[in-house]
């Protein structure tokens, strides 16, 4: 069951990433959001899709929303497109991982420029 889940996590992965990018036309939907991850239940019924959105509080809020409203369309696209005997029940959750590690990248450059200043 293992092999299986994964490979249809990264499935579902790859078509809610296109759906967005290409059916969806909510204008709260930022162009800068990514899916991050699926993780889908041991019966597959349930995916918890993890999104990142590049962006302010507000349009991540906006991004969260907006994806709500259009789960049950996401779900009917997958449906067509991945032959299953249950569509899994899609929530859509924030992904901070990304946003947090630029963060950290921006702090250790500080760190280096505020070091390099007092060697010379």
């Amino acid at each position: 069951m293992g092999f299986r889940k994964n490979r249809l996590e990264e499935e579902l992965k790859r078509e809610i990433t296109d759906i967005l990018q290409m059916e969806i036309k909510d204008p709260r939907i930022s162009k800068l959001t990514s899916v991050t991850d699926v993780e889908l239940s041991g019966d597959l019924r349930y995916a918890k899709v993890y999104v990142s959105v590049m962006g302010s509080e507000e349009e991540r809020r906006n991004t969260l929303e907006g994806l709500k409203k259009a789960t049950g369309f996401i779900r009917s696209e997958i449906g067509k497109r991945i032959k299953l005997r249950y569509t899994p029940e899609i929530t859509f959750h924030l992904d901070l991982s990304i946003q947090r590690g630029i963060e950290i990248t921006q702090l250790l450059k500080k760190v280096q420029s505020d070091e390099g200043v007092g060697e010379e």
